[in-house]
C-alpha cells in the first residue's frame, strides 16, 4: 500500500525532468538589418534547433518511464 509514496515520487520525477521550453521567436522588428553574423534569426534558428533535440530527448525519457508503469508526460513537438 504504498500508492502514496508513489504518487509522490513520480511527482519529484516530473519536477525533476520538466519538459523543455521552446525559443520564443523574434518578431521581424527585431532584426536591426545590419547583416549582422550571426543574425537574430540565425540564433533562434540555432535555438530551435536545441530544443527540439532536447524535446525528443525529453519525449523519450517520457516513453521510458511509461514502459516502466510511470505515468507518461509527452508534448508534441511544434
Amino acid at each position: 500500500m504504498n500508492s502514496g509514496k508513489s504518487a509522490q515520487q513520480d511527482t519529484a520525477s516530473q519536477i525533476d525532468d520538466p519538459a523543455p521550453v521552446p525559443p520564443i521567436e523574434p518578431e521581424l522588428e527585431d532584426c536591426c538589418g545590419n547583416g549582422c553574423v550571426p543574425c537574430i534569426f540565425d540564433i533562434y534558428e540555432q535555438a530551435r534547433e536545441r530544443y527540439l533535440e532536447q524535446l525528443d530527448a525529453w519525449n523519450q525519457r517520457q516513453a521510458e518511464r511509461a514502459a516502466m508503469g510511470k505515468k507518461p508526460r509527452g508534448k508534441d513537438r511544434k
